[in-house]
C-alpha cells in the first residue's frame, strides 16, 4: 500500500448499513447531530451514560439490541474501558450462526469463513483469550475518531498477538476488528457517513486477508495495523483511493512553509492509500477520488480544510521514469507532484512486496510479465535500489 498525504495549510464488500432494515438494527440509534456542532465533551458524556467509562466519542441515546452480537453490547459494558461483558456472559462476538453474515459483509474470502467460525469456539472457550480480545477492542475504540494513536495501537496489536491461542494465530486480529464493528458503525452514523462509503471502507478487512493468502499462502492478517484507522473512523475509501485523517509532519510542514504556504506541524491532513485489487491507477480514477474526497471531508469533517496534497511512496521514485513510458499511469501520477525531499535509505522490499506479493522473494527469480515488474526487477538485478519519493501539489 502506497501513501499520499493531503493536508491543509492553517501531511492498503458490503457492510450492514446497505442491508435491509432488519439488519440495520445492528447499528445503535444515534442522535442526529450535525458534524458542524459536534462537541467532544457532549459526545463523551452521552456515550458514558450508556457504556460506563469507555471513552468512545459517540453520542448514543437509545442503543438498540444488537442483532449481530446477540446481546445489547453497548449497555452491557462494565465499569472499565476494556470489558465488554456482564454477569460472566461474553458478548463481544456474533454467535456462530451470525458470524458468517458479518464476515461476508466485510468481504472476507469465502475460503476463510468456515475456519473463522470454527476458531470462534476456540477463542470464546478460553478465558484468557477472551479477556485479551476485550482488552484489545477496548483500546481500539477508545477515543474513536481521534487521530494520532496509530503507533500506540500498532504496537499493542503486534505485541499482544503472541498471547492469542496458537490455533487462532494470525486470525486473532480479525476477531478484534469484528468485535469493534458496532462502535465503528456508530461513529460513522454520528458523522453522517454514507452507507456505501462505510461498506467499501470496512470491506478492506477482507481485502487484507486476501493479501495474506497471496503473500503467505494462508489465512489471517499480514499487517493488522493497516486496519486500525478504518475501524477508528479515520480512513475512508472514496473511489479508487483511500483517505486517512492524520496530521502534518514537521519536515513536510517546513517544506510547505518554504513554498509560501501557511502550514504548521500538527495541522490536520489526509494520508491517501492505494489499495490492492482495485484496478489500474488511471488519471481519471485518481481525479474522481480527489473530487470525492474534497466533497466528502468538507461535508463530514468541515473542521478540517484540505488545501495541499503530499505523497510519500516508492511510486514517486523518479527512477521509474527510466523504465516506464511517459503515458504510463505511474508516471502520470508522479507528474502531479512537486518534490519535497529525496531519501538516501533504500526501501527495496517495498516495491517487491507491493508488485510481487512477498518482500523476501529472490531478486533473480522475479517475473517480467508487466512493465512495472520489469522495471522493479531489472533495476534490482542491475544492482540498483529503490527509494521513497516525497512530493506535494496544491488542491
Amino acid at each position: 500500500m502506497s501513501t499520499v498525504t493531503i493536508s491543509h495549510s492553517t501531511a492498503q464488500a458490503a457492510a450492514h448499513p446497505g442491508r435491509p432494515t432488519s439488519m440495520n438494527a445492528t447499528v445503535p440509534k444515534i442522535v442526529q447531530t450535525s458534524p458542524h456542532t459536534l462537541s467532544q465533551n457532549r459526545v463523551r458524556r452521552g456515550l458514558r451514560a450508556v457504556v460506563g467509562s469507555l471513552p468512545v466519542r459517540i453520542r448514543i441515546t437509545t442503543p438498540a439490541c444488537n442483532v449481530l452480537f446477540g446481546a445489547d453490547v453497548l449497555h452491557r459494558t462494565p465499569q472499565c474501558c476494556t470489558g465488554l461483558h456482564r454477569e460472566g456472559k461474553r458478548t463481544v462476538l456474533p454467535d456462530a450462526d451470525e458470524l458468517p453474515e458479518v464476515l461476508l459483509d466485510l468481504a472476507v474470502p469465502h475460503e476463510d469463513i468456515n475456519e473463522l467460525v470454527r476458531l470462534r469456539r476456540v477463542l470464546t472457550r478460553d478465558t484468557d483469550a477472551t479477556r485479551l480480545l476485550e482488552e484489545c477492542v477496548g483500546e481500539l475504540v477508545k477515543d474513536i475518531g481521534e487521530h494520532g494513536h496509530w503507533t500506540r495501537l500498532t504496537e499493542l496489536l503486534l505485541a499482544r498477538l503472541p498471547e492469542a491461542p496458537a490455533e487462532v494465530g494470525a486470525y486473532f486480529p480479525v476477531y478484534v476488528f469484528v468485535a469493534a464493528l458496532p462502535y465503528t458503525r456508530a461513529y460513522h452514523h454520528e458523522r453522517g457517513i454514507p452507507a456505501d462509503v462505510s461498506r467499501r471502507t470496512l470491506a478492506d478487512l477482507g481485502r487484507n486477508i486476501a493479501v495474506h493468502h497471496r503473500r503467505f499462502g494462508g489465512g489471517g492478517l499480514p499487517f493488522p495495523q493497516w486496519l486500525v484507522p478504518h475501524f477508528r473512523g479515520e480512513l475512508y475509501q472514496l473511489g479508487r483511493l483511500q483517505f486517512e485523517r492524520a496530521r502534518l509532519g514537521e519536515s513536510t510542514a517546513q517544506t510547505l512553509t518554504a513554498a509560501g504556504l501557511d502550514a504548521e506541524p500538527g495541522t490536520p491532513c489526509l494520508n491517501l492509500h492505494i489499495p490492492d485489487y482495485s484496478g489500474p491507477l488511471t488519471p481519471a480514477a485518481c481525479d474522481r477520488s480527489l473530487d470525492l474526497a474534497r466533497a466528502f471531508f468538507a461535508r463530514h469533517f468541515p473542521e478540517e480544510r484540505h488545501e495541499v496534497a503530499t505523497c510519500h511512496s516508492w511510486l514517486l521514485d523518479p527512477q521509474l521514469k527510466r523504465y516506464l513510458s511517459a503515458d504510463s499511469n505511474i508516471v502520470r501520477f508522479q507528474e502531479r507532484f512537486r518534490v519535497i525531499r529525496e531519501d538516501t535509505e533504500p526501501v527495496d522490499t517495498d516495491p517487491v512486496q507491493f508488485v510481487f506479493g512477498h518482500p523476501d522473494q529472490p531478486v533473480e527469480g522475479l517475473p517480467r510479465r508487466t512493465s512495472v515488474e520489469r522495471a522493479v526487477g531489472d533495476h534490482l538485478r542491475a544492482g540498483g535500489h529503490w527509494y521513497l519519493g516525497h512530493g506535494w501539489f496544491p488542491l
